[in-house]
C-alpha cells in the first residue's frame, strides 16, 4: 500500500504525482496544507521530521525527497517505466532531475515568493521581520532572513533577479535538448520531463507564459502542449490547487510582469 503525504501548491508533490500517474501505480493521498502549517503538526514530523512535503509511506517505510521517491517507485513498481531503459538516454534524464534538485528547485522557491507570496504575506499584516519570524518555520534563522528580503523587497533583494535569469537559462537549455525529440531526453516521455513540469507549469501559473510564448522558445511552448494534453497532467499537477491559490498566483503574477520584462531585456 502507497501512501503519499502531500500538498497542491508543491512542485515536488506534483512531480511525486505525475510520475505516480504516468506509472498508473495507484496510491492513497493525506492532503497536508502547509499554508496553514499543518506540516508542523506532531502526526506528520512522525512521518517526516523535516516538516516537509512530499513523503512517502510504503508498507510503513517512509520515503522523502521527491527525486528519490520516484526513483524508489520505478524500481518497486517496474510496470510503465519512466527511466529510460539506455544507459545514456537515462543519464541524460537523470541530468535534468539534477539541474532540478541543485539549481532550479531553489529557484522556483524564490522566483514564487518574489512574484507572488511576498503580496499575500505582506497583505496579511506581516510587517516587520520579527512579524516574520514568528511564523512557523523549520527553515535557519539566515535562511529566514534572505525569505524576508524577497517578501520586502521583491526583485530588489539581493539575488532576486540572478533566480529569473537563472531559470531563463534553463528554459534556453529545454529549447537546445527539444531540437534531438519531442521530449527532453529523446523520443520518448521520461523522468526528464515529469521533473520539469511542475518548474515550468509554475511559471505559467503565474502569468509568466511569456517567457517562452510568441516564437521566443518554440520548442518550448510546443513541449509544454504537449505535456498539457496528457491525460495525466490536469489530475496531477493542477486539480490539487485550491481555486483560490489558482487565483492568487495568477492575480499576483501579474503584477510581476514589468519587473520580470525588465530583468529579461537587460
Amino acid at each position: 500500500m502507497l501512501e503519499l503525504y502531500h500538498h497542491g501548491s508543491s512542485v515536488c508533490a506534483a512531480k511525486v504525482r505525475l510520475a505516480l500517474a504516468e506509472k498508473k501505480v495507484p496510491w492513497t493521498g493525506h492532503y497536508v496544507d502547509i499554508l496553514a502549517g499543518e506540516q508542523f503538526k506532531d502526526s506528520y514530523l512522525a512521518v517526516n521530521p523535516r516538516a516537509m512535503v512530499p513523503a512517502l509511506v510504503h508498507d510503513g517505510r517512509v520515503v522523502i525527497e521527491s527525486t528519490l521517491i520516484c526513483e524508489y517507485v520505478e524500481r518497486v513498481f517496474p510496470d510503465n517505466p519512466v527511466y529510460p531503459a539506455d544507459p545514456y538516454v537515462r543519464y541524460r534524464a537523470r541530468l535534468w532531475t539534477k539541474a532540478v534538485d541543485e539549481e532550479l528547485h531553489p529557484a522556483c522557491s524564490a522566483l514564487t515568493y518574489v512574484v507572488s507570496h511576498r503580496h499575500t504575506i505582506l497583505r496579511s499584516g506581516v510587517a516587520s521581520f520579527e512579524d516574520f519570524l514568528k511564523t512557523p518555520s523549520s527553515e535557519t534563522k539566515e535562511a529566514r532572513t534572505l525569505k524576508w528580503q524577497w517578501i520586502a523587497h521583491g526583485f530588489d533583494a539581493p539575488g532576486a533577479a540572478d533566480k529569473l535569469r537563472l531559470y531563463l537559462r534553463h528554459m534556453r537549455k529545454m529549447e537546445e535538448a527539444l531540437a534531438d525529440g519531442p521530449w527532453l531526453a529523446g523520443p520518448d516521455f521520461s523522468i526528464a520531463d515529469i521533473a520539469m513540469a511542475p518548474y515550468v507549469n509554475r511559471l505559467a501559473m503565474l502569468q509568466l507564459g511569456e517567457i517562452w510564448e510568441n516564437g521566443r522558445l518554440p520548442r518550448v511552448a510546443d513541449w509544454f502542449a504537449r505535456l498539457a494534453s496528457r491525460p495525466t497532467f490536469k489530475p496531477a499537477l493542477l486539480d490539487w490547487i485550491p481555486d483560490g491559490l489558482k487565483a492568487e498566483l495568477a492575480a499576483n503574477g501579474e503584477k510581476s510582469l514589468s519587473d520580470v520584462r525588465r530583468i529579461l531585456a537587460a
